[in-house]
């Protein structure tokens, strides 16, 4: 009876996730770009990207947007975030256009702040009066019709926000294994359906379109300059004051290399304790649920009888087919639904290794600096 019972909630929270989660699995919130609407004036925009250390990377992400073919306005600050790599020369060298690229050293860190978002700031406070703000990461490279698909959507659909989700890395093992669930599991969170009609609040950190205005109306980034997770509170922030739009795209690509399954854990686990506020509880009942979702299902499928095991089964097959479209926008093999649920212990341990960074008091590192809540500690 217990095994029936697990694999009747496993079965029972996978039709819920599948069919009453927004259809978040679909995949098909997507960046097609509309020519024939595009806006009679093209507003001024100004791209602030905050770097720290970025030497591997930032020449290609300042050289695609210095490649930006659009018609009207545009500025590009890089806020150098005391970095002792070279990053700022490297970002000089690969601006050919001088005039469009300014860069600033920035500021010690101030107290409240996580370092990218208190480089965010000083750009913001540079960029003048834009009517739109382009904040774009420094390992993020762009097509080079990337800020006139941005600004055609936020002007036709009289948007705030306009995100995209870049495309990450996915070429060593590691990537191929993980980084699909990634994007899987933050839809699963902030399903991007959810998002576009208003339900909930979220963006992607690698690319956000913000209208200058409706930012200052809702404080400015001051008034999530705390945030680990600062692409979400960000999102949450701006559809306070006007519609958002959230989704996939081809046309800007992360150029980090996460090589290795360490890499890829650090990753995960920078953030994966702010999601759940810090909470012990919530940490515990998080385990406890991806053990009924993904564990429980594989058991009842190998181990269990009668219609326990056809549950597990069901479960397992429901997650499965619900991965599928994520792994074909990644070119992954279908098999990898299968895979799913040892992709999801592996995130679990990420999640708890998460948890134990944060007790030790180095939680949300990142470049030197941990940055979790030093507020939230028990």
């Amino acid at each position: 009876m217990i095994a029936l019972g697990i694999g009747a909630a496993a079965f029972t929270a996978w039709v819920v996730l599948v069919f009453l989660r927004h259809r978040f699995w679909w995949t098909r919130e997507r960046d097609h770009f509309d020519i024939p609407n595009e806006p009679m004036r093209w507003p001024s925009v100004t791209a602030i990207v905050p770097a720290r250390d970025e030497a591997e990377v930032i020449a290609r992400a300042i050289g695609s947007l210095v490649a930006q073919k659009y018609p009207g306005e545009f500025r590009i600050i890089l806020v150098d975030d005391n970095s002792s790599d070279g990053t700022a020369e490297l970002a000089r060298a690969a601006a050919l256009d001088t005039n469009r690229l300014t860069v600033l050293s920035g500021a010690p860190l101030a107290p409240g702040w996580t370092g990218k978002l208190w480089a965010v700031h000083q750009g913001i406070a540079a960029a003048g009066t834009p009517d739109y703000l382009w904040l774009t990461d420094a390992d993020i490279a762009h097509a080079p019709d990337t800020l006139r698909s941005l600004v055609t959507r936020a002007v036709r659909d009289d948007r705030v926000l306009v995100s995209l989700m870049a495309r990450l890395r996915c070429e060593s093992l590691a990537e191929r294994a993980l980084i699909p669930a990634f994007v899987w599991f933050f839809q699963m969170l902030y399903p991007f359906g959810a998002v576009n009609r208003g339900k909930t609040g979220a963006a992607a950190g690698g690319c956000m379109l913000a209208r200058r205005d409706a930012l200052q109306a809702a404080g400015g980034i001051a008034a999530v300059r705390d945030a680990l997770i600062d692409d979400c509170a960000f999102g949450a922030l701006m559809a306070k004051q006007g519609r958002v739009w959230l989704g996939l795209t081809n046309r800007s690509v992360s150029i980090r290399r996460y090589e290795t399954w360490g890499s890829v854990g650090a990753m995960i686990s920078r953030s994966a304790y702010a999601q759940l506020g810090y909470s012990p509880l919530l940490l515990l009942g998080t385990l406890l649920g991806l053990a009924l979702l993904y564990l429980a299902p594989v058991l009842l499928a190998l181990f269990g009888q009668g219609y326990a095991r056809g549950l597990g089964l069901g479960a397992w097959g429901l997650m499965a087919i619900a991965f599928q479209p994520m792994l074909h926008f990644y070119r992954r093999s279908p098999l990898w639904g299968l895979a799913l649920p040892v992709v999801a212990a592996f995130y679990a341990g990420a999640t708890f290794a998460s948890a134990l960074a944060f007790w030790r008091g180095k939680g949300g590192m990142w470049k030197g600096r941990a940055q979790a809540a030093m507020g939230a500690r028990a």
